[in-house]
């Protein structure tokens, strides 16, 4: 599934905080869709926001979006979930933007390197830029970043941290297995004999 973006309606931040495996998550939103996903360092982010949009970003529990962003990060957490179906609108230049909605066509379970996404881009020589819009998406896990890989494999640079990139990979290669050369991901799966 591919995810549409749009832009934010509005500059009013209104944000939450919930709880998931990982951790506490600040989810933020323009009213209308999701706008950030923030694993760390919550108050630098709320700051940088009031900073960029000039207005405080305001505390707002009761927003319907954070309540199915919630549910479905619920879903994804227990194997259940390997995509979102949330209205998103992602501040960014074009180019950024443009890699934010090709990180989001990467299937659940597998990765891709910078290279690879600059192709898919058709720009073929803008790895080094695509891996500098990769680590500017701000609605992680949702637009997920954490599934681009070094060319050699490592796990390079993740906002959050390498540890919770492995977490989040290996969630996700939990539910899947290589079968003659195709991922295979299975969710509620159980043997029938």
């Amino acid at each position: 599934m591919t995810t549409e973006m749009t832009r934010p309606t509005t500059d009013t931040v209104r944000y939450t905080v919930i709880d998931s495996t990982l951790g506490p998550i600040l989810l933020t939103s323009d009213g209308e869709h999701l706008t950030g996903l923030y694993l760390d360092d919550f108050d630098t982010v709320l700051e940088r926001l009031e900073a960029k949009v000039g207005v405080a970003p305001v505390l707002d529990d009761d927003l319907t979006l954070f309540a199915t962003a919630d549910k479905q990060l619920g879903e994804y957490f227990s194997g259940t979930r390997t995509d979102f179906d949330l209205p998103l609108a992602p501040t960014g230049t074009e180019f950024q933007r443009t890699v934010w909605q090709a990180l989001t066509t990467i299937p659940y379970g597998t990765t891709a390197g910078y290279g690879e996404l600059a192709a898919w881009i058709d720009r073929p020589t803008a790895a080094r830029a695509v891996g500098a819009a990769n680590g500017r998406n701000p609605i992680s896990i949702i637009v997920p970043c954490h599934r681009v890989i070094g060319a050699n494999g490592a796990l390079t640079g993740y906002a959050w941290g390498e540890e919770k990139k492995r977490t989040l990979l290996d969630l996700e290669a939990s539910h899947c297995v290589r079968f003659s050369g195709t991922w295979r991901c299975f969710f509620n799966f159980s043997w029938q004999y």
